[in-house]
C-alpha cells in the first residue's frame, strides 16, 4: 500500500486533483480487475478508451482515476491527469512494486524470430550453473517450479512489475524477458532495469501495428537505450538491422554470427537430422558445441545465449552442459514421435521470413518430400501473406493452405491473399483446405516414410480463435492423432 503522493512523486506530467494522501492497494488497467482501494488507469487501446470503463471501476471500488483527459466537475474520487499515462502506469508499477528488476538481473531478448528459443536456451545453461532462473515470455511466465499461462509475450506494466517482484521475493537471480515491439512502443517496459539486451533480427512483421520497417525497427531499438550505463548488448550483426543497431548504441555490446569480426562466430559447423556440431569462437577461446536441436536459425539462438553466458561469466562447461541437454522448445522445429518413420514437425513460423527459415533448414537436412501445412493469422500484418505464399511455392514440394488464427476475418480471404503468393510465381503445387484439422489429416494421409509433414503457424498455441470464440486446438495433438490412425 502506499499514499498518491508517494506513488506519483518525481513523476513528470501529472496533475492530482482531490486527496493526494488517498491509500493506494494496487493498480489495475482493465476494470473488470478493480479491488478496494485501487488506482484505476484508463488507457486509450487500438479497440477502446479505458475512460469508458470509469463508473465502472469506482462502482468496484476504484479510490483515483488515472487518465489523460479532465475529469467531470464534482467527480466523486481522486482524479490524477497524466499526459502520457501509458508512461506514468509504468513508471508508478516498478514504484509501487519496490523496483524489482533493480535487485536481480533482468536480461531482455528481442527481434522479430528466436526471442522463445534463446529465453529456453539460457534458462537451460543458467540452471546448470545452479542459479535461480525465471523467464517471462510467449509461451508462459515461469519460475521456481511455478507456470503461468501466457496472454501476451511481454505483459502491461502492473503484470511485469508485480511478476518481477514474485520472481524476487522467490529468490530468482536471473530472469529472461521476451521483449516484443510492442512492449517497446507502449512503454510497458519502461522503469525496468536490463542488465543485458538481445537483438536477435528483424524482419517484415507486425506491420499492422508499425507503420513501415523504420518504425519497427525504432522500437525494438528503445531497449538499448537502457536506463543504467552497465547494460549491454548481444547483437546478430549478421543481420542488416543488427549491424546498423551496434553503429547507434552507446553502450558496450558483444556481436555474433558467421561474419567476420564477428566476437562469438562460427568457425565450423555441420546440420543434421539428428541436430548441430559447431565449433564456436569466443572472447574466451573456441567452444564445440553439440545440440540436438535442428538447423541454422537455431545455430544462431545457440550463439546469442552464449553471449549472454559470456557477459555473466558462465563457465564454459556449464554453457556446453546447458546447450547439450535441451531437447526441444515447444512449437519450435518440435518434432511428432510416431512409428512410420515420417518426420512431423510442429513450428511457429507465421511470417515469410521464419517460414522461409523453416523451410530451408529442412531443404539442407531432408531426404524425403516437403509437406507444408500452414495459413495466416487474421487481424494481422496483411502484407506478410503473398510472401509466404511465394515462399512456401518455392521452397516446399507441396503445400496445403488452410487457416491459422482467423479472428474476425473471413479465413477464405486470408487464403485468398496467401495464393497470391503461389501464382506470382505461377506455382501450382499446393491445395486448399480451410479446416486446419483436414489439412493437418490431408497432409499425414500423404506423407510417406522418409518424408516431411512441416505444420506451421500456431506451434505451442492450444486453441483457434474464430471469430469471437476460442476454440481448443494443438497441432501437436491433432498430428499425433492422425499418425496413431495412419495404415489402420
Amino acid at each position: 500500500m502506499m499514499k498518491l503522493k508517494e506513488l506519483f512523486s518525481n513523476i513528470y506530467g501529472v496533475n492530482i486533483i482531490g486527496d493526494e494522501n488517498e491509500d493506494v492497494r494496487g493498480i489495475a488497467y482493465h476494470s473488470k480487475k478493480v479491488e478496494k482501494g485501487y488506482l484505476f488507469v484508463a488507457l486509450k487501446g487500438q479497440k477502446t478508451d479505458g475512460n469508458r470503463y470509469i463508473m465502472e471501476a469506482i462502482d468496484r471500488g476504484a479510490r483515483a482515476i488515472l487518465s489523460e483527459e479532465n475529469p467531470q466537475s464534482n467527480f466523486p474520487v481522486t482524479w490524477v491527469k497524466a499526459e502520457e499515462a501509458r508512461k506514468v502506469l509504468a513508471l508508478i508499477s516498478a514504484k509501487f512494486y519496490d523496483f524489482p528488476s533493480k535487485k536481480i538481473n533482468v536480461i531482455g531478448i528481442t527481434g522479430t524470430n528466436g526471442k522463445t528459443s534463446v529465453t529456453f536456451i539460457l534458462e537451460n545453461i543458467f540452471l546448470k550453473t545452479g542459479f535461480p532462473t525465471g523467464v517471462i515470455g510467449t509461451i508462459n511466465y515461469r519460475y521456481s517450479g511455478k507456470e503461468y499461462s501466457s496472454t501476451l509475450t511481454t505483459p502491461e506494466a502492473p503484470d511485469l512489475q508485480r511478476i518481477l517482484k514474485e520472481m524476487k521475493d522467490n529468490g530468482v537471480i536471473y530472469c529472461f524477458m521476451e521483449v516484443s515491439s510492442h512492449s517497446l512502443a507502449l512503454d510497458r517496459v519502461l522503469g525496468i532495469v536490463f542488465r543485458a539486451g538481445v537483438f536477435t533480427n528483424l524482419s517484415g512483421d507486425h506491420l499492422d501495428f508499425h507503420k513501415d520497417m523504420e518504425d519497427y525497427y525504432q522500437a525494438k531499438k528503445k531497449l538499448f537505450i537502457p536506463e543504467n550505463n552497465n547494460m549491454k548488448a548481444v547483437i546478430n550483426i549478421d543481420d542488416p538491422w543488427g549491424e546498423r543497431l551496434r553503429k547507434e548504441i552507446s553502450i558496450g555490446y558483444i556481436s555474433y554470427g558467421f561474419k567476420e569480426g564477428a566476437d562469438i562466430k562460427v568457425e565450423k559447423y555441420k546440420l543434421m537430422e539428428e541436430g548441430i556440431d559447431a565449433l564456436i569462437k569466443t572472447p574466451k577461446g573456441e567452444i564445440e558445441i553439440r545440440s540436438p536441436l535442428l538447423g541454422r536459425p537455431y545455430l544462431y539462438n545457440i550463439l546469442a545465449s552464449i553471449g549472454v553466458s559470456m557477459i555473466f561469466n558462465v563457465p564454459v562447461e556449464k554453457i556446453k552442459e546447458g546447450i547439450a541437454s535441451i531437447r526441444q522448445i515447444p512449437g519450435r522445429m518440435e518434432k511428432v514421435e510416431n512409428k512410420h518413420g515420417i518426420n512431423v514437425i510442429i513450428d511457429y513460423a507465421h511470417s515469410d521470413d521464419s517460414l522461409k527459415n523453416l523451410l530451408k533448414t529442412v531443404n539442407q537436412i531432408k531426404g524425403g518430400k516437403i509437406i507444408l501445412v500452414f495459413g495466416a493469422g487474421g487481424d494481422r500484418d496483411r502484407s506478410k501473406r503473398p510472401r509466404m505464399g511465394e515462399v512456401a511455392g518455392r521452397l516446399s514440394d507441396f503445400s496445403i493452405i488452410t487457416s491459422d488464427n482467423p479472428r474476425s476475418e473471413d479465413p477464405i480471404k486470408i487464403i485468398e491473399e496467401i495464393e497470391k503468393g503461389f501464382k506470382k510465381i505461377q506455382k501450382k503445387n499446393y491445395t486448399i483446405i480451410p479446416d486446419r484439422r483436414e489439412a493437418i489429416c490431408k497432409a499425414i494421409n500423404m506423407a510417406q516414410k522418409g518424408d516431411w509433414v512441416l505444420i506451421a503457424g500456431k506451434g505451442h498455441e492450444n486453441y483457434q480463435i474464430i471469430k469471437d470464440k476460442i476454440i481448443p486446438f494443438n497441432d501437436k495433438e491433432v498430428a499425433s492423432q492422425f499418425l496413431n490412425e495412419k495404415n489402420g
